[in-house]
């Protein structure tokens, strides 16, 4: 089973409405940059803030989704499945002082940078909290093998907000 828009609305407002912010990443981030949705998404991958980490987690609980183990699962990165097929993919950070996000522990120097947590996206004609287009950009050239889809999105998010296609995206 696929998130659906629907879906991810809801949990957007169920969460907002416990006092749970959180940033859309990925595929979902990406549509909702764009403000339509480009295709199936598997999962919904959101950016939440280590504070609201338990509060997220016993709202999901309560509806179901329980922890799905796997040999890379950190406790900054890790994955909530429903049985019906649902899957949220999180990334736990903690603010700095300069609104940074800092992605697991401070040392290994991985942060989601201020500028990234400016944007607004819409699905389903809801404004949503979404990880910047430039950021979304950025954290696709960063080295990881692409699939066709990665392709697309960062095509398309530099064609829509007017931003460099980096070279590796050109082909």
């Amino acid at each position: 089973m696929a998130m659906s828009a629907e879906d991810v609305i809801h949990l957007y407002d169920e969460l907002e409405g416990a006092g749970v912010p959180f940033w859309f990443d990925g595929g979902w981030g990406v549509d909702a940059l764009l403000g339509s949705q480009s295709r199936k998404h598997k999962d919904l991958d959101i950016v939440i803030e280590q504070r609201h980490l338990a509060a997220a987690l016993t709202y999901l609980g309560s509806q179901g989704f329980v922890d799905a183990p796997s040999e890379d699962r950190r406790d900054w990165n890790f994955v909530m499945a429903h049985e019906d097929g649902r899957v949220i993919d999180f990334h736990v950070i903690v603010f700095d002082e300069a609104g940074n996000g800092i992605y697991g522990p401070a040392e290994n120097g991985d942060a989601y940078p201020a500028s990234g947590f400016t944007d607004i996206g819409n699905i389903t004609g809801r404004n949503v909290r979404c990880l910047s287009a430039a950021y979304q950009v950025l954290s696709h050239d960063s080295g990881y093998e692409l699939a066709e889809k990665d392709l697309a999105d960062v095509r398309a998010l530099c064609a829509a907000f007017d931003l460099p296609l980096p070279p590796r995206f050109r082909t």
